[in-house]
């Protein structure tokens, strides 16, 4: 009985899985992002760097494909020497960041707008009715302010940096990761982590979104440290401390980072009952005690401090209702709704601001009805999943200065060129960003048959994050940034079977074998 019910947990995984996630692939695959040329669905269309760059590839594929020299160089650039040759890339794409972060590092508007003010503003009525409504950020505005007090310095450039640091760090947490559960494999994630890092210009906005990355990446690393990691039990409940510390950390940051803990208890519960598999119960009920009380000590001292805070004054009362969330996803593309946000902002009282939200709820839903619900969410799930730059330039006053470069020569002018609203190569950044997500996603989908348990503990962390984004506020893949560490880790662990698969399908490596 215990076996059919973890083989039917597993079908139910790959099942929920491979339909949420083929849809992701459809999507991406069919995204304006990758039209060459004159783009009249994005308006920013491609330029000579992406031709330059597709025939780059193209005389790369044919090389690998019919030149079995050109195809044993590679082979032992990238794969005989690939240890070496992926630390020089991450050495270098570290350089590149902080070269483009020196140049690059404009005022941001919307909520990491409203962060930043608040590191010298904390007493206008704008700033106290802002963070009295939305109280959630309240911790990452007291962990900026301690940052400015430790920097001297609430610069723009100063917490971009400091945003290249977290985001980075998470990729050592993840490569660490990858180390404990596969060392050989540490080659692939290091490859995979230099191409997200070198095209991910979100080390500039310093908010939420990256900042909790960091603490993503340590849940899943003291998790296989837990039950993975060298030496005895008793060591290895060490992992916990950093498990639950980052856990609690990322619930008080952003509540919805959590899901890969959550991911972690389901596929734990349903291993338990694979045939087979031994279960020490005094070592699970001793780690779950210490989980208990780690965590537990960790909620309360966060939340005590956090009540506690005296940096900006809270209006009790005026906190926006989780409600409104849901009500606002089913609005419009399943985004942000700028009447929902006034009504919050008007209505005096907290239980008036939930009547308000049910009642828009019930209204929606009912106007759709099942089959236009079912509909929506369709809809809405590509409007989450589908776009590869994760929604760059498409926030209310993304960029709080001129969205058009600074005008003369120079590297400064050449790199706004690519990520400034009106940019001349803003269509080629998002060409190659779909390109890198598209092919990441083909990665993990062809690698469909891997059923191992941290592989379906991603995979349960990642469909968990697509179905809040369904839930909840969300309509652009902004909100998939915190679920990239569950994301790159799949893609690290799938891509060998995968190109395994590719290689099958187009007899790639047959001829370079004949000749050597």
């Amino acid at each position: 009985m215990a076996d059919k019910f973890f083989h039917f947990g597993q079908h139910v995984i790959n099942w929920v899985f491979g339909i949420l996630f083929g849809l992701t692939t459809i999507f991406a695959l069919t995204s304006a992002n990758l039209i060459v040329g004159d783009n009249y669905v994005t308006g920013a269309g491609t330029t000579m760097v992406t031709a330059v760059l597709i025939i780059i590839i193209v005389a790369c594929a044919i090389g690998l494909y019919a030149y079995p020299s050109f195809a044993a160089r590679c082979r032992w650039l990238f794969v005989q020497h690939g240890r070496q040759t992926a630390s020089v890339m991450l050495a270098l794409v570290v350089l590149w960041q902080i070269v483009f972060v020196h140049y690059i590092h404009p005022p941001i508007g919307w909520d990491a707008g409203a962060l930043h003010q608040a590191l010298t503003d904390t007493t206008s009525s704008n700033m106290r009715g802002y963070f009295s409504q939305n109280f959630n950020n309240v911790p990452v505005v007291l962990a900026m302010h301690w940052f400015a007090q430790l920097l001297h310095s609430t610069s723009w450039l100063t917490f971009d940096y400091i945003t290249l640091v977290l985001v980075d760090l998470s990729a050592l947490f993840n490569l660490l990761t990858v180390a404990v559960i596969l060392r050989r494999h540490v080659t692939i994630a290091m490859y995979v982590h230099a191409v997200w890092l070198a095209w991910f210009p979100t080390i500039i906005v310093p908010y939420t979104d990256a900042w909790v990355l960091p603490l993503v990446s340590l849940m899943l690393l003291g998790y296989v440290v837990l039950v993975r990691g060298p030496g005895r039990w008793q060591w290895r409940l060490l992992a916990v401390i950093p498990l639950m510390g980052a856990t609690v950390a990322a619930y008080f940051i952003k509540p919805s980072a959590i899901v890969p803990v959550v991911a972690i208890a389901a596929v734990e519960f349903l291993f338990a009952f694979k045939r087979g598999r031994r279960v020490a119960w005094t070592q699970l009920g001793v780690t779950l005690a210490v989980i208990a009380v780690v965590g537990a000590g960790s909620y309360k001292a966060l939340d005590t401090a956090i009540s506690r805070q005296d940096y900006i004054q809270i209006t009790p009362g005026r906190e926006i209702p989780v409600v409104h969330f849901i009500s606002m996803g089913v609005s419009g593309e399943g985004g942000y709704n700028a009447k929902d946000a006034l009504a919050m902002a008007v209505l005096p009282t907290k239980q008036a601001r939930s009547d308000y939200s049910i009642k828009k709820l019930k209204q929606r839903l009912a106007k759709m009805g099942p089959l236009g619900y079912a509909r929506f969410l369709f809809l809405k799930h590509r409007n989450d999943t589908a776009d590869g730059t994760f929604a760059w330039d498409k926030e209310g006053h993304f960029l709080n200065v001129n969205p058009k470069p600074t005008p003369g020569p120079g590297i400064k002018n050449h790199l706004q060129q690519f990520v400034y609203l009106y940019g001349t190569n803003l269509g080629d950044f998002r060409w190659v960003s779909q390109l890198i997500w598209v092919i990441g996603l083909l990665l993990i989908a062809f690698a469909w048959n891997d059923q191992r348990r941290f592989i379906q503990v991603l995979r349960v962390a990642i469909i968990g994050s697509f179905l809040y984004l369904l839930m909840f506020e969300g309509g652009r893949s902004r909100y998939l940034i915190q679920s990239l560490p569950p994301i790159l880790l799949l893609i690290t662990f799938t891509a060998e079977t995968s190109v395994a698969r590719w290689r099958r399908l187009f007899a790639w490596g047959a001829v370079a074998t004949d000749d050597e």
